[in-house]
Order: C-alpha cells, then structure tokens, then sequence
C-alpha cells in the first residue's frame, strides 16, 4: 500500500521507486511532484488538528457562561488555531500546488533547486512538529497568532510555549523564504522557449507575485521575532514598555508581515480561479492583463498598508489618513479582478463541474469578505468594530471563503492531473453544498454578533440578548463544516482507488501541465509543445484557429536569466529587508538621546570601527580580483586574491570583537539599555553575516586548490560574490547609521 492509500500509482508518483521502499523514496525525493504532495498533505493534516482546535473553541462558545474549557486551554486554542491555519496550512498549501504546477506549466524538468527544495517541505514539517511539542513541553504559548508584546514577555508568558512560538515560526521563516527563492528562479529562469512573461499561466504570474512578497514579508516577521527572543532570553529591551521598550513597534514589525501575509495567502488563490473559470467558460480570461498588472499592484500596495490594523492605537490623524487611504486605494486592483472573472463567465458556454462551483462560490465569498473589510479602510468604523467578531468574520471571509474554496477548486482541476484519476462529481456536490452552507452559518452570524456588541479573544460571555442564539448558530455551521471536511476526504481516498481514468487532459485545458501524462512521467516532458500563445495546447488542437492574443514565432533563444544568479539576487532582497527593520528599530530607539544617554553612545571606538570597516570594504575589490582572475583562467591570482578576502574579512571580525570587548568592560551589553540592545542584535547579525560568507569563502577556496574550477564553472564563485558584495553594502548604512548618525541623533 503506498502512501496515500491506493495500490494505483501515488498522487504525484512519476515512476515506480526501484530498489528501495516507497517510504525511502518519498523521504528522499527531490521530484517537485513529489515534494508539492508532501506539501499539500502535510498541509491537510494540520489542517485537520486547526480544526479540532476550532471545535473545541466553538463548543465552548455555544451557550453563555460556558465552562467545557479553561480560559487557560481556551487561550492555547486560539493562538495555536491561529498560528497553524496562517504557517502551517495557508501558505503550505498554497506553495504545494505551486511547487507541483509551476514547473509542469512552464514547461521545466524541476524546481530551479530540487535539494533546497526538498529542505523546504521537511523544515516545514520539523517546524511544525516543533510548535505542537509544546503541548508537552510545559503548556503551548497562548498569545495569539499575533503575540503582541508585552503579553509575550516573561513578564506575563513566563513558559516555554512562546519560546517554541518563536523557535518554530523562525524555522518556518526559512523554509517559506527558500521556498520563495526557489520560485522566483523557477519562473524567472527555466522557462519553455517562447515562453515570454506576457504567456506566463495567470497561476504562475500569482505564484511569482506571492513568492517576492513572501521573500519581502517574511524577513520582517523573523527581525521581529528574533528580537522578541533577545528579550525572553537574553533580557534586552525592545519590547518590554515596563523596561522601556515599544509594543507598538512589534506592532508595526508584525503587520508589516502580516498584511502582505494576506495577498500571500489570496494571490495564489486568485491564479487557480484565473485558470478554472476559464475552461469551465470555454473562453479565454477576460483582460489577461489587467489581471496580472493587477496582482503586481496588489503586492506593491500590500505593504503600504498595515498600519490600518492598529487605527485604535492612536497613531494620529496624518499616519491615520495616509493608511485609511491607502487601504481604500488597495481595493481597486482586487475588483478589477472580479470584474475580469465575471466578465470571463459572461456569455460562455458554462460547466458547473464541482470546480466551476467552487470558483463562483470564491467570487461570492470573497467579495464579501472584500466589501465588509473597506469599512476597516475608514477609521471611525474601525475603531467600533475591530475588537468584536465583525473583524473575525471579515477574516474568515476572506481567508476561508477566499484562499479556501479558491484551493478546493484548484484541487478539483488538477487532482485528475496529479493523481491519473477522476475525483467523484457526486461526493464533490455534496462537499460544495455541506461547505458552502456550513461556511455561512458559522461566519456570517458573526457579523451580526460583532455589530451588537460581541468582543473577540474571549473564552465566554455574559447571556445578552442572541448572543447565545447566534453563537450556537455559529456552533452548528462548524460541526457541519467539519462534515464538509470528512466527505471531501473521502471523495480523495475513495476516487484514489476506484476513481474513473481520467486521461492526458478530461478538461480539454490549454495550458502545458495539461500536455504530460496523468500523473507526468519523473521528467515531466517528452517533448515540450511549442509556445506561440497563452494557450499552446489550444494552438495545437486547432491550427486553423490559432489563439490571437499574442501568436508569433518561438523564440529559441530567450534570454532567461542564469538560475544561481536569479537566486542570490532573490536571497539578497530578502535579507535587505531582514536588515532593514533592525536598522529601522535601531534608529527608532535612538531618535531621543534621553532614552539611552551619552554614555552608551560616547563608548563607541568610531576610530577602531572606520579602521576595520575600510578593511571590509578592501575585501570587496580583492574578490573581485579573484573573481576575474577566474574569468581569465589565471588560476594562481585567483587563489591569492581570495586568500587576501578571506584574510580581510578576517580581520574585520577580530576588529569587531575588540570592539565588543571593550563595550563590555565599560558596562555596556545587551540587557543595559536601549541603545546596546539595538547596537548589538544590528552589529552582530552583520557579524554572523560575514562569518557565513568566511565559511562560504573558505570552501570555494579549499575547491579551487583541488582543481573544481578548471573547467570553466564559475556561477558559484559569482553568486558568493553577490553576497560577499551585499554584507559590505550592509556594513556601510549599519556605520553609517551607528557610527556617524546615531550617536548625534
């Protein structure tokens, strides 16, 4: 029996493992089909504790004065709910189709970087794990998916459960971040020829919209969750307000990756429906586009908005307008969107396949959602409704009746590709009808609870008037959700062994996934079809008719961009972003001397520091040296100048860890004030930072002496040197900002 529990071959299974066991060959796979079904099944299976997690918050929510739980487990409940359905559910989910479809619509043999791939999906899993081992570990934290500090201080959560919080969302942060990575070098790199940016499938322009906002959000979360953790361990200051430090500046950090988060979670979701509404119309999308500028607008704006989710902070009335506006303005990309979708079905020859159903039942859904979230656009409104359940509906509406039914309607179009056989269109009806209803009665009654009155975050309620009636309405709709759940997963099982041969292509689709076998063979591709079009297989089937919209000749020699040099570029703006914030913080703290005094600052040694900082800056020229040394085959140059990078880096360490040492001698470290506290998390990840490219140095050294770049290969030294290139930038604004600025600040 495999994995999934058909004696067919596996969902995603290319070809029969060989030798060893399925369990060896899953856990080893480095086949993008392979790992996207790792994802999408370890994806469900927390998907199915997140929902236990929400019974048993429901049930205790059913009647008033209820005592099923303690407020204690209700709280674990709630932030564990929220944590595994946005880091463990939503975005695996979502990168699984991606990681199985990007390629096959592209018309790649794999991933860009099929190991680092495979890294992704099991440090999910491992970080995962990780979360829930808190459970016995002494108590899950029970801060909320947010942990807005100082709740999630040893003040007030002097347990472990924040600590693996922060422990499992750093190890999540990676893999999501290389996941990102990995995408963009996939689309922007392996492309089928002729494959230009204006033939991208709508799903794979989403899927590259969500990974550079994955690359750019989640950095943000990890500086802020890495401070959080200086506090809890090491007793720095940046968010205790009893020792001085800011919770509105984790609250900035946080929706800074948490409203992105949003569109990380919906733009994917928009790609599916991009690609079902079209074949089940049988006419191309309307206003190709418009959509995919749309998506690009949505990810810029996505970040010039997060401060709408602390109006009831008090930011004033200037940042209160600049982001009540900017909220507004994000609405008009998402219903160009929906106008396209509709326009799309408007006159098309309609299948109301459970796909189709399920894509209709998103722009139901999710324009709701949109509509009852513009009023968090206007802040009078927000600040009567964003503490009550009005704010859990919209999100739910938009989370659930968006990024949800989009997923299930993707997963209805491509189970027959990924799994060779037909999922029943009887169990699918009755799983639309079951999750559709079910859907309503929990979340729309919320609505309706918040307005009168109904806070969120609590674990039970006084008996006021419907209060109890709506909430036991809102009960209800989970326990039938949680029905709509069981029949879909039978639907998955039942049509995994018996399910009617589904065929190369049963939805007579267009694009390329749909040109390989079902399942596609291990090399996806025996022969790419060739791309004139955003529809080649609709070129194919009807030469007399070929699509319009961009026909012309295949070029042969795009000029994709090299893979390993899209990556560190990609790794770069990630890591721009992580340093970023730490600077951002480090100067919020240090805008008033009177936080701090002249004492910290004035023990700086600027004169020690312009020293090892020219040093630093040399190394950038002597690897170049090298790296041209290489370029020219002068194999000795290469070597020496790369020693003399190694030995300048070198050297800019040992300064820096003077200059620690005598910090610490006058007193100054990390738990004595604000100032140390910000100087030394932002000057020492710049330190590790160097030692990682040291690490990095001395290997392609060690490799250039055994003779590895004889041949010509040099993406490797060229990528390291991109990021040997970008830690010295870093050190500059990092000088620049503690050395000459912040001091006179």
């Amino acid at each position: 029996m495999n994995p999934i529990g058909s004696n067919a071959m596996p969902l995603g299974h290319a070809s029969p493992v060989k030798e060893t066991g399925w369990l060896y060959g899953w856990i080893t796979t480095v086949d993008h089909k392979r790992i996207g079904i790792l994802y999408l099944w370890a994806a469900f299976g927390f998907f199915a504790v997140a929902g236990i997690q929400a019974l048993i918050m429901r049930l205790q929510l059913a009647q008033p004065n209820s005592s099923l739980v303690s407020p204690g487990v209700y709280n674990q409940m709630f932030t564990m709910h929220g944590t595994t359905m946005i880091f463990l559910v939503g975005m695996p989910m979502l990168i699984g189709f991606a990681n199985y479809l990007v390629p096959l619509m592209i018309g790649a043999r794999d991933m860009a970087f099929p190991r680092l791939n495979a890294m992704t999906v099991w440090l999910l899993i491992f970080g995962g794990l990780l979360l829930y081992f808190s459970f016995v570990a002494g108590g899950a934290p029970a801060v909320g998916w947010f942990s807005y500090a100082p709740l999630s201080e040893n003040a007030f959560s002097s347990g472990s459960g924040v600590n693996y919080w922060i422990a499992a969302l750093l190890v999540l942060g990676i893999s999501s971040v290389a996941a990102g990575i990995n995408l963009i070098a996939t689309i922007v790199s392996l492309r089928a020829p002729g494959m230009t940016m204006r033939k991208l499938p709508l799903f794979v322009w989403m899927s590259l919209v969500t990974a550079f906002l994955i690359i750019f959000a989640l950095p943000a979360l990890n500086a802020a969750i890495v401070m959080l953790l200086l506090d809890r361990q090491l007793s720095s200051y940046f968010f205790g307000t009893f020792r001085g430090g800011s919770s509105t500046l984790w609250q900035h950090f946080f929706w800074a990756f948490g409203h992105p988060e949003v569109y990380i979670l919906a733009l994917p979701a928009f790609g599916m429906i991009s690609e079902v509404l079209p074949v089940f119309s049988r006419k191309p999308i309307f206003g190709y586009e418009f959509i995919a500028a749309s998506g690009v607008a949505i990810g810029l704006l996505s970040f010039g908005v997060w401060a709408h989710h602390m109006f009831a902070v008090g930011l004033g009335h200037t940042a209160e307008g600049f982001f009540a506006a900017s909220s507004m303005l994000i609405a008009i990309p998402t219903g160009v969107k929906i106008f396209n979708w509709i326009a799309t079905m408007w006159g098309g020859s309609l299948r109301f396949t459970t796909a189709m159903l399920f894509a209709i039942a998103f722009l139901i859904h999710f324009t709701i959602g949109g509509l009852s979230g513009v009023t968090f656009a206007a802040v009078p409104a927000d600040w009567q409704t964003t503490d009550t359940y009005y704010l859990v509906a919209h999100l739910h509406y938009v989370l659930i009746g968006g990024t949800l039914f989009g997923t299930y309607a993707g997963l209805y179009y491509w189970f027959p590709k990924m799994s060779g056989r037909m999922l029943s269109e009887r169990l699918g009806r009755w799983h639309f009808w079951l999750a559709v209803i079910s859907f309503d009665l929990t979340f729309f009654v919320q609505h309706i609870l918040g307005l009168i009155g109904m806070p969120r975050r609590v674990y039970t309620y006084p008996d006021l008037p419907y209060w109890g009636a709506l909430n036991m309405v809102s009960t209800a709709g989970a326990l039938l959700s949680a029905v709509s759940v069981l029949v879909l997963l039978w639907n998955i099982l039942w049509s995994l062994r018996h399910g009617q041969a589904a065929g190369d292509n049963p939805w007579k689709a267009w694009t390329l996934e749909w040109a390989t076998t079902s399942p596609p063979a291990e090399h996806n591709f025996e022969r790419v079809p060739p791309v004139r079009s955003r529809r080649p297989l609709w070129d194919l089937a009807h030469p007399e008719n070929p699509d319009p919209l961009v026909a012309g000749v295949v070029n042969q020699d795009s000029p994709y961009l090299e893979k390993n040099f899209v990556g560190m570029w990609s790794f770069i703006l990630s890591e721009a972003t992580f340093f970023a914030m730490l600077i951002a913080a480090y100067l919020y703290y240090n805008v008033y001397p009177d936080r701090h005094g002249s004492g910290p600052a004035a023990s700086l040694n600027r004169t020690l520091a312009g020293v090892f900082t020219l040093f630093l800056l040399a190394s950038s020229f002597t690897l170049w040296r090298a790296e041209k040394s290489l370029e020219r085959g002068h194999h000795k140059g290469f070597h020496a100048w790369l020693t003399a990078t190694i030995a300048l880096g070198l050297v800019f360490i040992i300064g820096q860890g003077r200059e620690y040492l005598d910090l610490l001698q006058h007193g100054v470290n990390l738990s004595s004030s604000l100032f140390a506290s910000s100087f030394f998390t932002l000057t020492g990840f710049h330190g590790l930072h160097v030692c990682v490219g040291l690490i990095g140095l001395l290997i392609v050294l060690w490799l250039g002496f055994a003779g590895d770049y004889k041949t010509g290969r040099t993406e490797a030294v060229r990528s390291l040197g991109l990021y040997w290139h970008f830690v010295d930038v870093v050190w500059i604004f990092v000088f620049t900002t503690v050395y000459l600025v912040g001091p006179h600040l």
